[in-house]
């Protein structure tokens, strides 16, 4: 019989994790890659215009129902006085 050591115990926990880490850096390498190649198909006036659309492709427009009707979370100006 074969005596197993530490080294041959698979930590199916930590291995979740690290897959979980690939799969989101995956998925925001091929995000940025795309936006990287929607602004230069865009023709991007400066290079801060490239930059801050890669830095935001991660970013989604509010729909219709998102803004409408909807309690507000954040006042606008937490600090000024309300009018009430």
């Amino acid at each position: 019989m074969m005596a197993t050591s530490e080294r041959d115990v698979i930590d199916f926990s930590a291995l979740e994790l690290e897959l979980q880490a690939a799969v989101e850096s995956e998925r925001r390498y091929q995000r940025e890659n795309e936006a990287k190649l929607r602004a230069v198909s865009q023709r991007v006036a400066s290079y801060q215009e490239f930059r801050d659309l890669v830095l935001t492709c991660h970013l989604k427009p509010l729909e219709k129902k998102d803004k409408e009707g909807a309690p507000r979370k954040q006042p606008w100006n937490p600090v000024a006085p309300s009018n009430n």
